[in-house]
């Protein structure tokens, strides 16, 4: 959807096309939104364009009615219809658990090898909500394979999720085999983008990690959820693409009905200033009266004009600035970090932030082993750095580099290999950006501040204060946050100023990846968002404006 996306940027029009394909739309994620919205300006322009838009569980009703309806004039004409073709299925026998279990990472290994035992032969497909989970019990299945005795058929386990490398993920559709049983654990990558031959059980956790906007915060959040009822089908689906299946939910059957019909749409839950840096890239001025599929909240619109006006990619109009603007558009990153890279020859450490942004672009870099937690945090500390998470997952690549990307020295420092790799391919792409752009490539020699400066060039935004309470308010909100358990910040001395890049919201809210900062920082960067002074200055300079 994101390379279609940027042909759009080169061909507005599409006149290379005659027919687009948008598959999988029920996920209704951001980038199917803008197309579909895109597309359907495009054929007031070009009725010769043929457009398909296909799905197994999609709202079909809705998505004609949207084509269908011309809101220039607010009448519908005929020019959308709907085709259903029935699919080859196998029947697959849906089970439930009798109780709410205490822990389903717990219990989706548990039942990977109750079926391993009892069941005939057939690959296993399990859902999990994220990185870590899928990592972890991977660990848990393989270790509880090597003490099983009597059993006939070897098990093959693989992860599955969306960091891993091209090469890591086309395991699981490879042969399984003879006298193997191929378990993959993935995340909801799964659940319809892929189809992997020959998976027979199913077994579903009934979460799902999302990311969800918090306008109060004006952060994203990643939060895990119940999953809707089209998703535990589409999952269950996945039992009978090549003979029957059987599925196995992980709670009572009484609860799937008080599931949400479908997912909340992806551009009802996000932060929107990717999204209208692109609309407004792609020349849609008015970006409030957009054709969106689902119409996102206003309060979500605000706040993203407002940060994309305070990183300086819009001007007051609202119109995409000529040169910054331009730019952070072309990165396939979210504006903050457009912005803290295209600021990063002006600090003159743009090799190091290079770095940052590509490691920020892999979900877990150090792994958590079940036996030998010890070691691995003893492993992590060696790369911290008082300053945060930022020069401390720095640390971590220049080291994986001056080790010649050894897979054994990642082994024994607890390091993800894999997602390394990924960050050495993730960097190249963004150097290349940056020498488009010709942003002088330098480096810091070792100068912290610098660094952590040009960070928060991006990420002023993202800041906030510690309490006297002992807790961290945001300075923007004054909204009570904490340092996540995982941060290199959270077993130190409380640093009075941080910025954080994102919020992951469980029974509280926590920062991740944090780093200390001078609060100097925030008005010599951006005094335009933040007001500097004592309580009561700030007070009298309102009075004084009328703000």
């Amino acid at each position: 959807m994101e390379c279609l996306i940027r042909e759009l940027m080169r061909d507005p029009l599409l006149l290379k096309y005659s027919v687009v394909m948008v598959d999988e739309a029920h996920e209704r994620s951001i980038h199917t939104d803008i197309i579909v919205g895109l597309l359907k300006k495009i054929l007031k322009r070009r009725a010769d364009l043929r457009v398909i838009v296909s799905s197994a569980t999609l709202d079909a009703e809705a998505v004609r009615d949207f084509f269908n309806q011309d809101d220039s004039k607010g009448k519908s004409e005929e020019i959308a219809t709907i085709i259903t073709i029935e699919g080859r299925a196998f029947p697959v026998d849906v089970f439930y658990i009798s109780s709410p279990v205490p822990d389903y990472v717990k219990a989706t290994m548990e039942t990977i090898l109750k079926i391993h035992k009892h069941e005939k032969p057939g690959d296993i497909l399990a859902f999990l909500t994220g990185q870590e989970e899928v990592e972890h019990v991977c660990a848990l299945v393989r270790e509880a394979a090597e003490s099983m005795q009597r059993v006939t058929m070897q098990l093959l386990v693989l992860p599955m999720y969306a960091s891993l490398t091209a090469k890591e993920q086309l395991k699981v559709f490879q042969r399984t085999p003879e006298k193997t049983r191929k378990v993959v654990i993935a995340t909801n990558i799964a659940e319809a983008s892929i189809t992997i031959n020959g998976i027979t059980y199913v077994i579903d956790c009934g979460f799902v990690k999302l990311r969800a906007f918090n306008p109060d915060t004006g952060s994203d959040c990643l939060v895990v959820v119940p999953v809707s009822q089209a998703s535990a089908e589409q999952r269950s689906g996945r039992a009978g693409r090549v003979r029957s299946g059987k599925s196995y939910r992980l709670y009572p059957e009484e609860e799937h009905a008080k599931l949400p019909a479908a997912t909340v749409p992806e551009m009802q839950r996000s932060d929107l200033s990717t999204v209208l840096l692109l609309l407004k890239a792609l020349g849609v001025s008015n970006v409030l009266r957009f054709n969106f599929l689902s119409k996102p909240p206003a309060q979500n619109m605000s706040r993203a004009l407002d940060l994309l006006y305070a990183l300086g990619a819009i001007d007051v109009d609202g119109k995409l600035t000529e040169q910054l603007g331009q730019q952070m558009a072309e990165f396939p990153l979210e504006p903050m970090f457009a912005k803290m890279l295209l600021e990063s020859g002006k600090f003159e450490c743009s090799e190091e932030i290079l770095s940052i942004a590509a490691m920020l672009n892999i979900e877990c870099v150090f792994t958590t082993p079940s036996i030998g937690k010890a070691k691995a945090d003893r492993a992590k500390y060696q790369f911290s750095v008082e300053e945060g998470d930022h020069l401390t997952l720095l640390n971590v690549y220049e080291s994986f580099i001056k080790k010649k990307k050894s897979a054994r020295w990642c082994h024994e420092n607890y390091l993800n290999y894999k997602g390394l790799m990924r960050v050495v391919d993730v960097r190249n792409q963004l150097k290349g950006l940056l020498q488009r752009f010709e942003i002088p490539l330098v480096s810091a020699e070792g100068d912290a501040d610098r660094i952590c400066r040009c960070i928060a060039a991006g990420f002023f935004a993202n800041a906030a204060r510690l309490h006297y309470t002992g807790e961290y308010r945001t300075v923007k909100d004054d909204l009570p946050i904490h340092v996540h358990p995982s941060s290199v910040l959270y077993a130190l001395k409380p640093a009075q100023w941080v910025m954080f890049n994102e919020v992951l919201l469980t029974s509280r809210a926590y920062m991740r990846n944090v780093t200390a900062i001078d609060p100097r920082w925030l008005y010599e960067l951006a005094p335009h968002y933040y007001q500097y002074g004592t309580e009561r200055e700030i007070a009298a300079k309102r009075m004084k404006t009328g703000t």
